[in-house]
C-alpha cells in the first residue's frame, strides 16, 4: 500500500470511532517518506497508548483485568525478546499509574547538565559526561596507556584551552565511573606538574578521591595539604572525600579531625560529608562506629538523606538484622524523607538474605505502588529471596516476569537460579540453567562456577565437581579458597580422606591458595564426626600458631564431636574454654551443648546457663 493510500485510508476511518476509543502509536518501517502514523484501534480490554516497532508484538498492559497468573518458563526455555516496556500498573487500590522511565531508570544516560563534577554523582542519580570526540580520543589512549611519561607527552601536546580543559576533566570523570583510579592519579598530576593549568578544587577533589579509593590516605592527606597551599578553597566534597579516606584504612582520629578542620573554615558538617563518613566506616568493617555517627548525625540536627538510610538499610540487611532494617526504613518515611529504587531494593535484600520471601514481595510491591519502576537489582533481590526460602520456582517465576517485563537479566540474574536450584538439589536445572546462560554470551565468572560445584556438591556428585574444578582451569580461572574448601567438604563427607589431605596440602604449599578459619573448621568438623579426636584436637591446638582466630564455629564443631558420644563434662570444659576465649556462643552452640546432655538436671543446669549469658551479651551490629 502506497503512502497516500494509507492517508486515505486513514481519513475515512476518522468517522468509525469517537473520542472515548483508544489510538495506538506504530512506527512504520516502509520505504516511503512516512516514518510515523496513527491508527485507531477499538481495545476492549482497557483504554492504553502504547508506543511500539512495526515488527513487535503486540504486549497487552499487566493491568489488565484478567484471570492470566504469571507462570515460570522451563530453565532451558530461550528468552523472549525484549520489547518496549510499559508504563502502567494498577495498585492495591484499584488505581492506575504510570512510571516515567527516564526518571527512574540506573542506566547510563543523559549529561552533566552543567552541574561539574561532585561528591557521590553518577551512580544513582543519572548523570554522566558526555564525551566530545576529542575527549573521546584522549580516553581511548588513556585506556590503553599506562607509562607515565608517554601520558603526560601526549597531553602536552593537547592545546591550553578551556575546551581541553573541559575534555580532561570530563574523562577523569567517566573513569571515575568505571572505577579506574590509576589513569585520573595520572591525568590530575599532569594538571598539578607539568600543565600550564591552574588547578581548581575539582581536580583536587578527583585526585583525593583516587587515592582514597586506592588505600593510600597519605597520599590523599598531601593532595589536601597541597590545595591549602595552592589557595584553593576546600568544598564540602573535599572533606567528604578525604573523610572517606582515612575510615577506609581505619584512621578514625584523623578522620574526627577533619570535623575540627571544617569549624575552622565555617563549614557546618552536612547530609554529604556524614554519608561520607558514614560510608568509609562500612568499607573499613566498622559497623558499630557507622551507626554511632548516623545518631550523631541526628543528635547535631543534621537530617539524614536518601543516601543516609540506605547504607543504614545496607548495614543492617548484611548483619541479619532485617527487623532493624525495616525500623530505619519505616523511620525515613516517618521524617518525609521519600525512599528511592535503592531504598527499596536494600530492604529487599536485608528480607531476602534471611529467606522472608512473604516481605521482600510485600516492599516490592511498595516499590511498585511507589511510582518506581523496578529494575534488574530489584528483580534479583526478590529471586534471591525466594532462593534462600528454599522456592526456586518461585525464583524461576521472578526470572520469567522480569524478562516479560522487558528488564533483560544479567549475571547475577542467572547465577542466583543457578544456586536456587542447587540449595533445593536440583543439580540438573541447575547446570540448565549454567549451559543456557553461556549460551546467551555471558561468560561464567567464578562465582558461576562456584554455585553450580555447591549444587553437585550438596548431592555428593564428587565426579561432576571435579569435572567442574577442572573446567575452571581450562577456561583460565584459578579456583580460590572457597573453591578448595569446597571440595575439601564434599571428600570429607563422604569418607576420601586421602584426597582431602591432598587438597590440603596443595592449599598450604601454595601461596594463591591460602587456607583461612574456614578451612580447618571443615577439618574439625570432619574430622569430629568421623571420630578421629587426635587429628581434630591436633588441627584445633595449632590455629593459633597459623595466626588465625577460633570462631564459633570452630568452637561449636569441637564441641560437636563429643556432644554425639555424651561426654557432658567435657562439653562443659570446652564450652567454659570457649568463653574464657572471649567467644560467644549463638544458637548452634546451645543445640549441640543440649544434645550432650542425659539427665533433665543436665538440661536445666545448661539452660540457665544459657539464659545467663544472653541477658549479658553484648549484641554487635
Amino acid at each position: 500500500m502506497s503512502g497516500k493510500e494509507i492517508r486515505d485510508e486513514w481519513n475515512k476511518s476518522q468517522s468509525k470511532y469517537n473520542a472515548d476509543e483508544v489510538f495506538v502509536w506504530v512506527q512504520c518501517t516502509f520505504s516511503e517518506v512516512i516514518p510515523y502514523l496513527f491508527l485507531s484501534v477499538e481495545l476492549a480490554v482497557c483504554r492504553l497508548t502504547i508506543k511500539f516497532a512495526a515488527n513487535y508484538f503486540l504486549i497487552y498492559p499487566r493491568s489488565c483485568k484478567c484471570n492470566h497468573g504469571w507462570t515460570a518458563r522451563n530453565s532451558d526455555a530461550q528468552p523472549r525478546d525484549k520489547f518496549k516496556r510499559d508504563s502502567l500498573y494498577i495498585d492495591k487500590q484499584g488505581k492506575l499509574r504510570n512510571f516515567n522511565h527516564k526518571k527512574v531508570s540506573r542506566k547510563r544516560g543523559g549529561s552533566l547538565r552543567g552541574q561539574g563534577w561532585k561528591y557521590g554523582s553518577g551512580f544513582v542519580d543519572g548523570i554522566f559526561p558526555v564525551l566530545s570526540p576529542d575527549a573521546q580520543q584522549i580516553l581511548n589512549f588513556m585506556k590503553k596507556e599506562s607509562d607515565v611519561n608517554r601520558v603526560w607527552d601526549a597531553l602536552n601536546s593537547l592545546p591550553p584551552t578551556h575546551t581541553t580543559w573541559d575534555d580532561i576533566i570530563n574523562v577523569a570523570v567517566q573513569f571515575r565511573l568505571n572505577k579506574r583510579w590509576d589513569p585520573i592519579i595520572l591525568m590530575c598530576e599532569w594538571i598539578l606538574y607539568r600543565s600550564s593549568f591552574q588547578p581548581d578544587v575539582i581536580c583536587y577533589n578527583l585526585l583525593i578521591d583516587a587515592f582514597g579509593q586506592k588505600s593510600s590516605p597519605e597520599k590523599a592527606e598531601s593532595t589536601y595539604f597541597n590545595l591549602l597551599e595552592a589557595r584553593c578553597i576546600p568544598t564540602e566534597d573535599t572533606y567528604a572525600l578525604l573523610l572517606r579516606a582515612y575510615c577506609t584504612s581505619g584512621l578514625l582520629d584523623k578522620a574526627e579531625a577533619v570535623f575540627m578542620e571544617m569549624k575552622n573554615y565555617s563549614l557546618p558538617p552536612s547530609a554529604v560529608v556524614y554519608n561520607a563518613y558514614i560510608d568509609g566506616l562500612i568499607k573499613g568493617r566498622n559497623s558499630q562506629k557507622a551507626v554511632e555517627i548516623f545518631q550523631r548525625m541526628k543528635r547535631n540536627c543534621c537530617q539524614p538523606s536518601t543516601d543516609t538510610y540506605t547504607m543504614l538499610i545496607n548495614l543492617y540487611g548484611k548483619a541479619n538484622r532485617s527487623y532493624m532494617a525495616l525500623k530505619v526504613f519505616n523511620e525515613m518515611k516517618s521524617q518525609k524523607c521519600k525512599p528511592n529504587i535503592c531504598s527499596y531494593t536494600a530492604l529487599i535484600n536485608a528480607f531476602a538474605r534471611e529467606g522472608l520471601c512473604e516481605k521482600a514481595e510485600d516492599v516490592f510491591e511498595q516499590l511498585q505502588e511507589a511510582g518506581i519502576e523496578p529494575d534488574v537489582y530489584a528483580y534479583n533481590a526478590l529471586m534471591e529471596a525466594y532462593s534462600r526460602a528454599g522456592f526456586p520456582y518461585g525464583a524461576a517465576e521472578i526470572f520469567s516476569l522480569m524478562q516479560h517485563m522487558g528488564c533483560e537479566p544479567d549475571r547475577a540474574s542467572f547465577n542466583i537460579m543457578v544456586d536456587a536450584y542447587g540449595r533445593s538439589g536440583l543439580h540438573e536445572d541447575a547446570r540448565l540453567v549454567f549451559e543456557e546462560m553461556k549460551r546467551l554470551g555471558i561468560e561464567p565468572t567464578m562465582k558461576s562456577h562456584m554455585v553450580l560445584l555447591s549444587a553437585y556438591s550438596k548431592v555428593g556428585n564428587i565426579i561432576k565437581c571435579e569435572e567442574i574444578v577442572t573446567r575452571m582451569h581450562k577456561s583460565g580461572l584459578d579456583p580460590d579458597t572457597f573453591v578448595l574448601n569446597t571440595m575439601l567438604n564434599v571428600y570429607g563427607r563422604f569418607g576420601h580422606f586421602k584426597k582431602m589431605e591432598q587438597v590440603l596440602s596443595v592449599m598450604e604449599n601454595n601461596k594463591p591458595y591460602v587456607p583461612d578459619i574456614t578451612t580447618y573448621n571443615i577439618l574439625i568438623n570432619i574430622y569430629g564426626r568421623a571420630g578421629y579426636f587426635e587429628q581434630m584436637e591436633e588441627i584445633f591446638r595449632l590455629l593459633p600458631s597459623k595466626k588465625l582466630q577460633r570462631d564459633v564455629v570452630t568452637w561449636t564443631s569441637r564441641l560437636g564431636a563429643y556432644s554425639r558420644k555424651k561426654q557432658y563434662s567435657k562439653c562443659l570444659e570446652i564450652f567454659e574454654e570457649m568463653i574464657t576465649d572471649g567467644c560467644y556462643p549463638d544458637g548452634g552452640t546451645a543445640r549441640v551443648l543440649l544434645s550432650a546432655c542425659s539427665t533433665k538436671e543436665q538440661v536445666e543446669q545448661v539452660s540457665l546457663v544459657l539464659r545467663t549469658m544472653h541477658k549479658d551479651m553484648k549484641l554487635d551490629v
